[in-house]
């Protein structure tokens, strides 16, 4: 069939049209109904580039690094593992945020968009020591600390050329935030950082404080990702200020995390919010004349973007459900599969229309699974080569994508005052067989 049968999904109930609450910053419908994104038509932007394509509202983008500067100073550093190129590096230097890095890969992007070394902040539950050879020789800023293994690196390289590094330990305080467990890390049971409770924590920071290979600046904790309640950072940041005060350091970090609106329903904090809250809960611990660090991602980038498909196929099976398969899935956007996250869609060329259909929103891979929302409202009577679009992609979207299937991984196109500009290219299929040997 080339469109529904609303026969065959189960509680149909006219549906308001998508929030705009949840839509970037720019985001505005022109007179024919279509969506426009920092002045440039969604459905031109598709024409131009294909689909699937990530469209980011860069103003969006540098509307909440400003936030987050004002929020928590200069120090602050975007988490990069949420969305991270060339052009988002360089974005997030020039609106003064610093930049958390993960890997050999992430660092070398922050290298390659000129990200001073002092600006980086390195993470890493397992950093090599190739890894760290690259942060010490481009000078990085701060170097994470996770393991007794990685201090025995760090004085490893020491001993060969002399040069300190200066370092934030990470710690895990025991408490766990209400999110997939799989974005849980502050509890004890975690393959990150040094519990405070078992005493490791107190072991690294002695073996830190008398190494001639490091400069302890001070101590880091994180408690997870996607975390609504603003709470459950207060409660991590009584467990560390006791075992934080007593040793006299000037930095503490309370990580990232910070939850954000996927869906109509969800309500999340801004990063205004919670770098007022963090302050209020530092005075209230006695934390003072001390540099609060935090790295938010998420809240910077997931917003900013929304990920447009074209319709490929409509399957309805009477009694069960409808199927809509659009030109995307594992490949953009595997967080559905990994944490169950929800997302909502919107028609772009209709954006101000009810969206009474119903139907499960899958992508084109060979796995049942494959599913990017499970019950989706679309506006009624979409066909097979229509748009839609999901919102709230900007985050770990492109960032965890795959080429499962061997298809590509999409273009990233930022919009800003008119005018797009592709900032990652979409692959192509020599893309895929670069690396094969023959």
């Amino acid at each position: 069939m080339s469109e529904f049968d609303a026969t065959a999904a189960v509680n149909i109930e006219p549906t308001a049209p998508v929030p705009f609450s949840l839509l970037p910053d720019s985001s505005e419908v022109d007179e024919n109904g279509e969506l426009t994104i920092g002045g440039c038509n969604i459905a031109e932007i598709a024409a131009e580039y294909g689909t699937p394509v990530f469209v980011y509202d860069e103003q969006h983008l540098r509307s909440r690094c400003r936030e987050a500067v004002a929020s928590f100073g200069s120090e602050v550093a975007y988490a990069g593992k949420a969305f991270l190129c060339i052009a988002m590096a360089k974005l997030v230097n020039e609106e003064g945020m610093c930049l958390d890095v993960a890997s050999a890969g992430e660092l070398y992007t922050a290298i390659r968009a000129g990200v001073p070394g002092n600006r980086i902040v390195f993470h890493g539950n397992n950093k090599s020591v190739r890894e760290l050879q690259m942060a010490r020789e481009y000078g990085v800023g701060r170097i994470v600390v996770d393991s007794a293994d990685e201090i025995d690196r760090l004085e490893n390289l020491h001993s060969e050329d002399g040069q300190v590094v200066s370092v934030l330990l990470r710690v895990t305080p025991g408490i766990r935030a209400e999110t997939h467990e799989f974005i849980s890390t502050g509890q004890e049971d975690s393959k990150f950082g040094f519990g405070i409770k078992s005493g490791a924590a107190s072991a690294a920071v002695d073996r830190a404080k008398a190494s001639n290979a490091i400069n302890l600046l001070g101590i880091h904790s994180h408690i997870g990702s996607q975390v609504f309640r603003i709470e459950s950072f207060d409660k991590a940041l009584v467990v560390v200020s006791d075992f934080f005060k007593a040793l006299d350091l000037p930095e503490l970090s309370i990580g990232g995390g910070l939850g954000v609106a996927y869906v109509e329903d969800d309500i999340a904090a801004s990063i205004s919010e919670w770098g007022a809250q963090t302050k209020d809960t530092c005075a209230r611990l006695g934390i003072t004349d001390v540099r609060i660090l935090a790295e938010p991602g998420r809240a910077i980038a997931a917003q900013a973007a929304i990920t447009v498909y074209t319709i490929g196929t409509f399957k309805s099976l009477p009694g069960i459900r409808n199927y809509a398969a659009v030109d995307g899935g594992f490949v953009d956007n595997i967080r559905p599969v990994l944490y169950g996250s929800e997302y909502t869609s919107f028609a772009p060329q209709r954006v101000l229309e009810p969206r009474p259909d119903r139907a499960r929103i899958v992508g084109s891979h060979c796995e049942s699974g494959d599913i990017i929302i499970r019950e989706a409202s679309l506006p009624q009577g979409l066909n097979v080569g229509d748009l839609i679009a999901t919102p709230v992609t900007g985050a770990y979207g492109h960032g965890m994508g795959s080429n499962y299937n061997r298809m590509g991984r999409p273009p990233v196109v930022f919009v800003s005052n008119g005018e797009a500009r592709l900032v990652v290219r979409g692959e192509m299929l020599e893309d895929l067989l670069r690396l094969d040997i023959d």
